[in-house]
């Protein structure tokens, strides 16, 4: 791992869960984690809804738009993090890790309700990456 690690969040659509983990990374982590987000199959803008409830909680991402995987800067960062179930990627040499997130729509949960229960989720995985890529944050 370089002295400023480097991670990439993937899902599908790159609309919304890996917007909001790399919404989330930067605003925790500031300068000390590069952060990048990705979709496997891109859709044409950032899901609303995710942008609200992760305005809500400090972190911008309205200005975002999806972008496919660069196969260059897959070579170069130090993990790739998956978000949800349908996003697949193959990064060779690099670590890729599946997070498993809620779908509060499973049980009847919709709309900013629900993307309020993935953020929270989303967040405090971000949280424990970037304890894991950084050690203990530098303001307790």
């Amino acid at each position: 791992m370089t002295d400023t690690p480097a991670v990439l969040f993937v899902c599908v659509r790159n609309g919304g869960r890996s917007q909001m983990a790399a919404g989330l990374m930067r605003q925790a982590a500031g300068d000390r984690v590069e952060v990048h987000s990705a979709g496997t199959n891109p859709g044409e803008m950032i899901n609303a809804l995710s942008a609200q409830a992760l305005a809500e909680s400090g972190a911008d991402i309205s200005g975002e738009s999806p972008t496919s995987i660069d196969p260059e800067l897959l070579r170069r960062v130090d993990l790739v993090v998956t978000l949800g179930r349908d996003a697949r990627v193959d990064a060779g040499d690099t670590e890729v890790r599946t997070w498993d997130t809620d779908e509060p729509s499973a049980r009847g949960i919709e709309g900013l309700d629900r993307m309020r229960l993935i953020r929270d989720d989303i967040a405090a995985r971000v949280d424990d990456l970037l304890a894991e890529l950084t050690g203990p944050s530098p303001n307790p």
